[in-house]
């Protein structure tokens, strides 16, 4: 009997620490905005007109004020996933996207759909995540 106690709470340790992990790994994702944007995406305040600069995805962003950092964000890479939106039913459930920064929100040809966010997803990009009535939602994003 001893022994299966013994047994009972090293499982249950590990199962306590697996989630611990779990619960660390998921903090690290920022919340924000996202509005979208549609073509024309070129030129971009990254990479000027160079076509090749969009993934063949076509799950691409223009960064807002928060994470431009002075145009250092041009080419990095975030898991973005919509959490909520005004409208309910906007999000589509367990649905997450890794997009590529190619632009800079405030400089984009094209007009977003919002002001001020955290990033301007493609219509592709957005269209993936939720609804595209919507010009605005909520969303966790974190570099990958």
């Amino acid at each position: 009997m001893h022994h299966i106690l013994s047994m009972y709470k090293i499982m249950s340790a590990a199962t306590l620490f697996i989630f611990f992990i779990v619960l660390l790994h998921h903090s690290n994702a920022d919340v924000g905005t996202a509005s979208r944007y549609s073509p024309p995406y070129l030129p971009s305040g990254c990479y000027g007109t160079e076509a090749t600069q969009f993934p063949s995805s076509n799950l691409f962003a223009a960064a807002g004020d928060g994470i431009w950092d002075n145009g250092a964000a041009c080419g990095r890479q975030y898991l973005v996933r919509c959490i909520s939106a005004e409208q309910p039913r906007t999000c589509i459930p367990d649905q997450s996207i890794q997009i590529k920064i190619v632009d800079y929100a405030a400089t984009a040809v094209s007009p977003a759909s919002a002001g001020g966010t955290t990033m301007v997803l493609s219509d592709k990009a957005f269209g993936t995540i939720a609804n595209t009535s919507a010009a605005l939602i909520n969303i966790e994003f974190q570099q990958v």
